[in-house]
């Protein structure tokens, strides 16, 4: 088995003509920052995640079985180059953009912080250091896919996101939005990559209210407290001066609360102990 590449969160390697293994580890990003500090449980929390939703959804995959508390196995596929981002709220880079007029909203979108949609929207970004946000006209023009795929990417995203979205809402929860990724195999388009709190926000129904910053059990809870302190625009005005960003300590109630919220959700959406 031979070592390929280290991801944000996960390793991954080639294990034969057909498959590779990922293994997740318990490193931590936000703001596209890599923090030295490891997030206890959280690369167990998402393997069996993956393997967790892989197993539920509705829709081909490349998942072929968990190897361990932290690996699975996967099938090869060319991997699409477009993120496929589905909003049910109004809620985090989503505001920024509408505000600078970079997307359009459907007339009598409550833009409310943390109001739901009228309809979820499929909002894909470019795969890359940087995500960049694309609509249809923009994915096309970058031949990031065709426009059949990107009609198929769409339909089937927030597909996938309403099946979620009804899991999570029968065990307390709101499933915010929704990141996936999927890729060509034997010439059809698969879901790949993962699944889990790394690739959604999740939020607790009963301490939802509109109009406020929401309690997350999701990878939010770091940005939260980066965006709070100060560290968002720090990170944003040494990328712009040419510098790599400079990540802060996290602070061990921060690590703590992250681990306890990652744990918590696998067990309530699972319906497993952990």
């Amino acid at each position: 088995m031979k070592f390929l590449t280290s991801g944000k969160v996960k390793d991954l390697y080639d294990v034969d003509v057909n498959s590779l293994l990922f293994q997740f580890s318990d490193r931590v990003s936000a703001y596209d920052v890599k923090f030295s500090q490891d997030i206890p449980k959280k690369g167990e929390v998402l393997c069996r995640f993956a393997e967790f939703w892989f197993n539920k959804l509705d829709v081909p995959n490349h998942f072929i079985s968990r190897e361990s508390n932290t690996k699975i196995l996967v099938k090869k596929m060319k991997m699409i180059p477009m993120e496929c981002i589905v909003r049910g709220y109004f809620y985090g880079s989503l505001i920024g953009r509408w505000k600078d007029g970079f997307i359009q909203l459907p007339e009598n979108t409550d833009t409310t912080l943390a109001a739901k949609l009228t309809k979820p929207l499929f909002d894909p970004t470019t795969k890359s250091e940087h995500d960049i946000p694309v609509d249809k006209v923009k994915a096309l023009e970058m031949n990031l896919v065709s426009e059949e795929q990107y009609h198929w990417l769409e339909k089937t995203s927030i597909d996938i996101y309403n099946q979620m979205a009804t899991i999570a809402n029968s065990v307390g929860f709101i499933l915010a939005d929704l990141k996936l990724e999927f890729g060509i195999l034997d010439g059809e388009i698969v879901l790949g990559d993962s699944i889990g709190p790394d690739e959604y926000r999740l939020w607790p129904k009963d301490s939802f209210a509109v109009g406020k910053i929401q309690e997350s059990y999701d990878k939010q809870i770091l940005r939260d407290w980066l965006t709070t302190n100060g560290y968002q625009k720090q990170f944003e005005n040494e990328r712009n001066e040419g510098k790599e960003p400079t990540a802060p300590q996290i602070p061990s109630e921060i690590i703590e609360t992250i681990t306890e919220r990652y744990v918590i959700a696998y067990e309530k959406l699972t319906g497993q102990s952990f």
